[in-house]
């Protein structure tokens, strides 16, 4: 017995550093870990290295490791999130469900799958990967654009088919279970289910803030608790019938009107992703190498579909609702790829008895191919709409209507200044511009900053700063300056740095002005100004420079006197 533990400790711990050479070796090719997760359970199975065998241990991780997932996506469907869904994300993320569905039970069928293999595979082709698309759009600064929003709407929209699809997938289970009496079974079941959501709706309505409120005062404790919940819900799931999949849903949601639910969120995301990595490892080590080399062409079609099929499906829905095909592109190619769900699914078929083994190998190879490519094509959207974007004028409805604006005409307006990036420092010199006489155009891809400029008197434009489209309808001409107050993010993904695009773009049209870029250390001014920066603004070093006058009582060098400073020049308001 105590050979058996050390044995299985010491094979967890192989598969942990072997999880860690693959991860980095993922990390330098800028894939996501799911990926390198995928490839370790491959390498661990008995096609390869054949170090799985301790299996129950395995599996009890993996199993943990798919109820905290679903904890952490019924957290996320709060009530008031859902109804705040907008009509292009619920629109869209329907049209691209339907759409990806329908066409991919039609290739299935094509291509000589059954019937039953090619309606999994298709429901399983629908589910894009919620971790994937925000950290790449959190890494690009882009989660708040308006096509960032728009996706995070697909997300939420993709998690309610996820709801019924577990719901439906288990009902389908009750009834292949039952013997003999299988309406009685099914009956039985869906009462105990609603009796489980009623207990949930209790839970919601008169326990969970007052109790999470209690042990917020222990975090550590808040966490516990929080797990206990995603396992014991599970467990009484599982126990009824219904499976510890929709358990560890029902308790996220008992969860997910409380204040504290971005706290256990973030507190459980890497427990989730150590335990996922059991889960890849138990999938490995249940696939064959040959299944997955007999589903090659299979896997290829289905993953031409994907990363080609449903970025189109969405750009076209979105051109007909009035969104510009740059929006409607960036936001397509964030579904571009399937998610660990789709796995997932694809193994609650299995353990039914409805798929089979060549179903899940067919499913992770899509799941690898369609990953790894994508995380390309979003993290190079902007590369990639420029050497596609005039093939896609198909799909943009003239003077697309939808398009967050700020005072009407202002596009076509002569202005003095452009200011590009409406957050604190932009606002704030925008006011005091337009307070000295002159006339300035803001220009910012954050809705809310638009709105928030708007509010606040000043006219401003829905745009990104690497768009040359939208820079070449802006009043160039006439413009004496053009600002651009965005920071440089690097991601370790993509080194793009928009103050160097605008300033290239700006220069080959008819402007004749001169050029601001801000700047945060001397050698990015350097940078800038060898890039042809007519004055690089250092915020800092100009406030400590400011500051030092007003206490030493010094004049101010080389500046103008700045006009008193009312609340509204602040423009602090909802940033």
């Amino acid at each position: 017995m105590d050979l058996m533990l050390h044995s299985a400790f010491a094979e967890v711990a192989t598969l942990l550093m072997l999880a860690a050479v693959v991860g980095f070796a993922g990390i330098l090719l800028r894939q996501p870990l799911i990926v390198s997760f995928i490839a370790v359970g491959i390498m661990a199975g008995p096609s390869m290295l054949d170090v799985v065998h301790a299996e129950a241990q395995i599996d009890l991780l993996s199993e943990l490791g798919i109820a905290v997932l679903l904890f952490l996506v019924g957290i996320k469907l709060d009530i008031k999130l859902i109804r705040s869904l907008g009509a292009v994300a619920l629109v869209t993320g329907l049209g691209q469900v339907a759409f990806t569905a329908g066409i991919g039970f039609l290739l299935g069928l094509a291509m000589g799958l059954e019937a039953v293999t090619s309606l999994y595979v298709a429901v399983a082709l629908t589910f894009s990967s919620t971790i994937i698309i925000v950290k790449l759009l959190s890494d690009k600064r882009e989660i708040d654009s308006l096509h960032g929003q728009i996706a995070l709407g697909f997300l939420i929209v993709q998690d309610l088919v996820v709801v019924l699809a577990m719901i439906v997938l288990s009902t389908v289970g009750i009834g292949g279970r039952a013997d003999g009496g299988g309406v009685a079974e099914i009956a039985m079941v869906l009462l105990a289910g609603v009796a489980l959501v009623g207990l949930v709706i209790l839970f919601v309505r008169y326990v969970a803030n007052p109790l999470s409120a209690r042990l917020a005062h222990a975090p550590e404790l808040l966490v516990i608790f929080a797990i206990a919940q995603a396992t014991v819900f599970a467990t009484v799931a599982d126990v009824i019938g219904l499976g510890k999949e929709l358990g560890g849903l029902l308790a996220g949601v008992s969860l997910a009107s409380t204040p504290y639910r971005e706290t256990i969120s973030a507190r459980l995301a890497p427990l989730r992703d150590f335990l996922l990595l059991f889960f890849f490892i138990s999938l490995g080590s249940t696939l064959d190498l040959a299944l997955l080399g007999d589903s090659l062409r299979e896997a290829l079609v289905f993953s031409a579909f994907v990363l080609i099929g449903n970025p189109l499906i969405v750009l076209a829905i979105m051109g007909a609702m009035g969104y510009r095909r740059r929006t409607g592109f960036l936001a397509g190619l964030t579904v571009a790829q399937i998610s660990e769900f789709s796995l997932i699914f694809i193994s609650m078929g299995l353990a039914l008895g409805h798929v089979g083994d060549q179903a899940l190998g067919l499913v992770t190879l899509v799941g690898l191919i369609t990953i790894a490519v994508s995380v390309y094509m979003i993290t190079y959207s902007h590369w990639l709409y420029e050497h596609v974007g005039r093939h896609l004028s198909i799909f943009e409805r003239a003077g697309t209507p939808r398009e967050p604006k700020g005072n009407a005409g202002a596009g076509q307006a002569a202005a003095d200044v452009l200011i590009f990036g409406m957050g604190r420092f932009g606002t704030a010199m925008a006011l005091r511009l337009q307070r000295r006489g002159f006339g300035v155009i803001g220009v910012d891809f954050d809705p809310r900053a638009i709105a928030r400029a708007t509010s606040l008197g000043l006219r401003a434009e829905y745009g990104d700063a690497t768009d040359p489209e939208f820079i070449a309808s802006l009043p160039l001409e006439q413009a004496q300056w053009v600002v651009s107050t965005v920071p440089r993010h690097p991601t370790g993904l993509s080194h793009e740095d928009s103050r160097h695009t605008l300033m290239q773009i700006v220069r080959s049209t008819p402007f004749r002005g001169q050029v601001a870029v801000a700047s945060h250390n001397a050698r990015e001014t350097d940078e800038l100004l060898a890039r042809g920066a007519d004055t690089v603004m250092e915020p800092f070093q100009d406030a400590a420079d400011r500051a030092v006058d007003l206490i030493s009582g010094a004049p101010p060098t080389q500046r103008t006197p700045i006009p008193p400073i009312t609340p509204e020049d602040r423009g602090d308001a909802g940033d």
